[in-house]
């Protein structure tokens, strides 16, 4: 798969306001900061597709993208830690769970975890949460030139290994960084293979 067209559409604060029609869509969540926004802009060759900050908790809505007049993309606010209120936390929590349980036209979230952390809590319950509800998921590790590979490689293995306490099989993993754009080509086509399942 290559982009050819990336457009933003639209902002929304519930997912039932969103176009729900015969197109397919990939979402991208994450703890906050984690480089949602960067990682789509990576992949559709657009610096400012989607807007980036480097304070947590700037994505506040689902950014909706349209790409090649074929698929949708999402953007959604971060989970976990970040600098709001309890109330608008709590916002956050209820607009994600919505859209993860509800949206029809769903075919993956891809959830990204930073290559430099090992297992975080919030990581392990959502990705755990999702499995629990039957979301299609893949788990994208970011930020991977901003280590040694080694210390990449120990905590992609330490997530696999805290994930075989849950899971029978793992889901589906790709390292990524947006500045180098490592694996960019994995992404594109792990999309186009769900469409040949």
């Amino acid at each position: 798969m290559e982009i050819k067209k990336a457009v933003f559409l639209k902002s929304f604060d519930d997912c039932k306001k969103m176009k729900d029609d015969q197109f397919a869509e990939f979402a991208f969540i994450g703890r906050s900061n984690v480089g949602k926004s960067s990682l789509i802009n990576m992949i559709c060759n657009k610096k400012d597709l989607a807007k980036t900050s480097s304070m947590p908790g700037k994505t506040k809505l689902i950014n909706q993208f349209f790409i090649n007049d074929s698929i949708y993309f999402a953007d959604l606010p971060g989970y976990g830690y970040a600098r709001v209120s309890k109330t608008e936390r709590s916002k956050f929590e209820e607009l994600i769970n919505n859209y993860i349980i509800c949206r029809k036209n769903l075919y993956c979230l891809f959830i990204l975890v930073d290559s430099r952390l090992e297992p975080q809590k919030s990581d392990i319950e959502f990705i755990n949460k999702c499995g629990e509800n039957r979301v299609p998921i893949c788990l994208i590790f970011t930020k991977t030139d901003k280590d040694k590979g080694k210390f990449v490689n120990q905590n992609v293995q330490k997530m696999k290994d805290e994930l075989r306490k849950y899971w029978e099989n793992i889901p589906p993993l790709i390292c990524t960084s947006a500045l180098n754009g490592q694996g960019k080509i994995e992404i594109l086509k792990f999309i186009s293979d769900c469409f040949n399942k």
